[in-house]
């Protein structure tokens, strides 16, 4: 499930936030597991959920984040987002946690693998057009420019010469495209993985 929506979410509650969507909803709705769609090379491209790129113990991880996060107050001075963050590094517990929130292992089978994922696009590099050349795909509206990046393996870097333009950055896509194992880091955030994009459409359910 793919949500296009204003609202920036706070920093601890949105891992749960985002990966309880995720699980509970998106394949659902979009039966993301099975379907398939025809490359031009013949080839089947599989279309995937952004935690099926990250290894179960990280999505554990995750999924089980330390108590102390869901003891701040909303509108508390601590539930400012620099204070949550310095809070979430400084308090953790938990130190499997924290290796989840910034894991750039992958799942090597994905490497060189034809694959759809839906997600939003977070901008990096414009040509003298204002064309986006370069960018992020990312799993939730607001990761990278709002938010705290997400860890690298829900990150997918992109670089697109043909270029593209948006109209709202809160839109959400589906890109097609051959999906690579391979680490870009660079002042914005850092990818675990780059994907040599077929196509890029907006995103409508299946």
């Amino acid at each position: 499930m793919i949500h296009s929506t204003h609202k920036l979410w706070t920093f601890p509650g949105l891992f749960l936030l985002l990966y309880g969507v995720i699980i509970t909803g998106y394949a659902s709705e979009s039966q993301a597991v099975t379907d398939r769609i025809s490359a031009p090379t013949g080839e089947k491209y599989r279309t995937i959920e952004w935690t099926d790129l990250m290894p179960k113990d990280d999505l554990e991880a995750i999924l089980n984040q330390p108590d102390y996060i869901d003891e701040i107050v909303d509108g508390s001075p601590e539930d400012q987002l620099s204070s949550r963050v310095k809070s979430a590094i400084a308090m953790a517990s938990d130190s499997r946690y924290q290796q989840a929130l910034e894991s750039t292992r992958v799942i090597e089978e994905f490497n060189n693998q034809p694959v759809r994922i839906a997600g939003f696009i977070v901008p990096l590099e414009f040509d003298g057009e204002q064309t986006i050349t370069q960018f992020f795909f990312v799993p939730y509206f607001g990761a990278c420019i709002h938010l705290p990046p997400p860890p690298p393996n829900q990150l997918i870097y992109v670089s697109y010469p043909q270029g593209l333009k948006l109209d709202a950055l809160y839109d959400p896509f589906w890109i097609t495209g051959v999906i690579k194992t391979s680490l870009v880091e660079n002042d914005t955030a850092t990818s675990a993985y780059s994907i040599v994009v077929n196509s890029i459409s907006p995103y409508v359910p299946d």
